[in-house]
């Protein structure tokens, strides 16, 4: 609570007296950032730096002992908020906005409750004039907003919490299982942090909507995706988003040479990856999707599908489409093994283990119905987010049923936590 009530006085300030500058006045902006950057660095990596470092002199002879490393508790919603206030300031430095005068405004809008402990990241100028206006319950936002909410539970509750366990057990264990069983753990863990972390922001989004007030959407089918470009433009959209628009763009995007632009590139993945957490796993994860992402680029198809969706005119993929799909996504379940497992060598050995040493324990196909009705149910949607809840009166309070009983059934078999609280 101290570290989010200096960063809302701090920029509140920083603020209006950017605003007050005649001429752009970069020591204030750098004064915002430093603190946001500097309690995120310290608070989230201090640990990590400091053992990499004691690592890297270790490797070549040199002996330390453990006494720079600090018992560090991670304080909640750090990496959301930072980013919040940062681009309010960011944004009255480019002229973008003005500044609210509103201190309580200002400080609902970087502790706004719904989205504050995993997003999706707001900018200042959607949702702090929503706050700053007067407003009126209103009966189909509402409504939308239960839809929502309904949804987000099941995909936590019913899909991301059951498989979680068959997630655990197999990462954990994964010398012990052939390569068939760790092909379904990596499987589970694409559908598990998918729908623990899009569920959260549905939720998040609809106890808004109950509010009167609109976020940005977070998540738009990314696994239905034909490359990793589009993958990127679906996936934990408001964090992308931010990278682009604050980072990407300012170091020159893809204006100038081939070499800078691969370098800016890669360096928005690699932060992109360490952004999630103090593990080289993490930057590791960012540096093959960047891999992933270059030739693309260079190629120029990374704006390819910029707008439609897959199976635009039919209920059913082409077999062009299917296949850009399945290798798409078995590029993102390869890089998934990196985020999930605890060092680079126990995914590289895991990822080993799957492709060379098949063999399937029949046992663990039991998270493969639960998977397979999401997928029915996420693909209906993909044209229209309310296609589920926009049938005849019957058929809608069926699945309004339906999804409720899947999720009474399966509320309380597992106490997981949403696995972004950790970043």
């Amino acid at each position: 609570m101290v570290l989010i009530f200096l960063s809302i006085i701090i920029d509140f300030f920083v603020g209006i007296e950017l605003n007050r500058s005649i001429k752009p006045n970069k020591m204030l902006l750098y004064s915002s950032c430093f603190f946001n950057l500097g309690i995120l660095a310290f608070f989230k990596y201090f640990n990590f730096f400091i053992d990499s470092w004691v690592d890297l002199f270790e490797s070549v002879g040199f002996s330390f002992n453990n006494s720079w490393s600090l018992k560090i508790i991670l304080p909640v919603g750090i990496s959301f908020y930072t980013f919040q206030t940062m681009s309010y300031t960011i944004d009255i430095y480019r002229k973008k906005i003005k500044p609210t005068s509103d201190f309580i405004a200002f400080a609902s809008f970087v502790t706004f409750f719904p989205q504050l402990v995993a997003g999706p990241i707001e900018r200042a100028s959607s949702l702090l004039p929503q706050i700053l206006k007067k407003r009126k319950f209103n009966v189909e936002q509402a409504t939308e907003g239960f839809r929502l909410i309904l949804w987000g539970l099941f995909k936590k509750i019913v899909v991301a919490d059951n498989l979680s366990p068959l997630v655990d057990s197999i990462f954990s264990n994964y010398a012990d299982f052939g390569g068939g069983t760790l092909a379904l753990g990596a499987l589970y863990f694409s559908f598990q942090i998918y729908c623990d972390f899009s569920g959260y922001s549905d939720i998040a989004i609809g106890i808004s909507k109950l509010l009167g007030i609109e976020l940005m959407s977070n998540f738009k089918f990314p696994y239905f995706s034909r490359n990793i470009a589009e993958f990127w433009r679906r996936w934990h959209i408001s964090l992308s988003s931010w990278f682009r628009d604050y980072l990407y763009f300012p170091m020159g995007g893809s204006r100038g040479s081939k070499m800078k632009s691969i370098r800016n590139v890669t360096t928005i993945f690699v932060i992109s990856g360490l952004w999630h957490g103090a593990n080289w796993t993490f930057v590791f994860w960012g540096l093959v999707h960047a891999l992933l992402y270059i030739p693309l680029f260079l190629g120029g198809n990374h704006r390819k599908f910029n707008h439609e969706v897959v199976a635009q005119n039919s209920i059913f993929p082409s077999l062009k489409e299917l296949i850009q799909i399945i290798i798409t996504f078995f590029f993102v379940l390869t890089g998934w093994v990196f985020f999930r497992s605890e060092t680079i060598y126990d995914a590289f050995q895991y990822l080993y283990i799957m492709f060379f040493q098949f063999d399937l324990n029949f046992a663990w196909i039991r998270g493969l119905p639960i998977l397979f009705l999401f997928l029915i149910l996420d693909w209906s949607q993909r044209k229209n987010e309310r296609t589920l809840f926009n049938h005849n009166t019957l058929l809608r309070w069926f699945f309004y049923l339906f999804l409720s009983l899947l999720i009474f059934l399966n509320f309380g078999k597992t106490n997981v936590d949403f696995i972004y609280f950790q970043f």
